[in-house]
């Protein structure tokens, strides 16, 4: 059985009944590994705010100053993470907090030069993971990662998902606040290619955030050879499903 690489972010992380109903379907879970892995940008946003930053995006993407690395590392490693870890805890689910660059796990290149401090992640020492869930612990992991030279950047969480998964070969789920990916006419979308993905992104139909997730689960899915599912947080019982073979909210298809 395959590890399981889960993405959260948005409005689950600021709803704890939501938090913790996805960590109640997770206890129930039998003999499958698990990995969180986690953003916060409403979190980043209220931090930045109150210490006199201004927020700015690119295609879905958090424009980080250097400047700026300081509260969103604090806020991402320190106080969603553990937020986080506390609420698995509850569940005896033995979470530990970790970021990208912990163990070398991921290791990062400066992305897009217009993005700032941001973080291309690439998976490459598995070995703190794999003892980790070999020993039945739930790595809960931040989305902050660390350059050769040992500066601190922000990873966007979708890639950081992705590289854990790439990491463990392992399946993988990105959740978010709506049921998948829509379609030109509003439906939702039961698969998605990348020819119509960036049919729909051309029209704006696919936009914001979720530009950054689609982009991400097709990266994957094509490195991965095989779907990536994009689905809602608020139905976390379709996880189990998921593990069974199901398909759940959109799949991501390979080329």
């Amino acid at each position: 059985m395959k590890p399981l690489v889960i993405k959260i972010g948005g409005a689950i992380l600021e709803k704890t009944s939501a938090l913790n109903a996805l960590f109640v379907e997770l206890a129930k879970l039998d003999k499958q590994q698990v990995i969180l892995v986690h953003g916060g940008g409403s979190s980043v946003d209220t931090q930045l705010a109150q210490t006199g930053f201004t927020t700015q995006k690119k295609d879905g993407k958090r424009i980080t100053p250097a400047e700026q690395i300081p509260v969103i590392a604090g806020t991402l490693a320190g106080y969603v993470n553990k937020t986080i870890v506390a609420e698995a805890n509850q569940l005896s689910l033995a979470a530990v907090g970790l970021s990208l660059g912990d163990g070398n796990m991921v290791s990062c290149t400066l992305a897009d030069a217009e993005l700032g401090s941001v973080g291309d992640p690439s998976p490459n020492n598995s070995a703190l993971l794999k003892t980790l869930l070999a020993n039945n612990f739930f790595p809960i992991v931040s989305s902050i990662g660390t350059l050769d030279n040992g500066e601190l950047v922000n990873v966007n969480a979708d890639d950081a998902a992705v590289a854990i998964c790439q990491l463990l070969e392992a399946e993988l789920l990105l959740l978010t606040d709506v049921p998948g990916v829509k379609g030109a006419e509003g439906e939702w979308l039961v698969e998605l290619g990348s020819k119509q993905a960036a049919q729909l992104i051309e029209q704006g139909v696919i936009a914001g955030g979720m530009t950054a997730k689609v982009n991400a689960a097709l990266l994957a899915a094509n490195q991965l050879r095989r779907s990536i599912a994009v689905a809602s947080w608020q139905s976390p019982d379709q996880i189990v499903n998921l593990i069974k073979g199901d398909n759940i909210g959109t799949r991501i298809l390979a080329d």
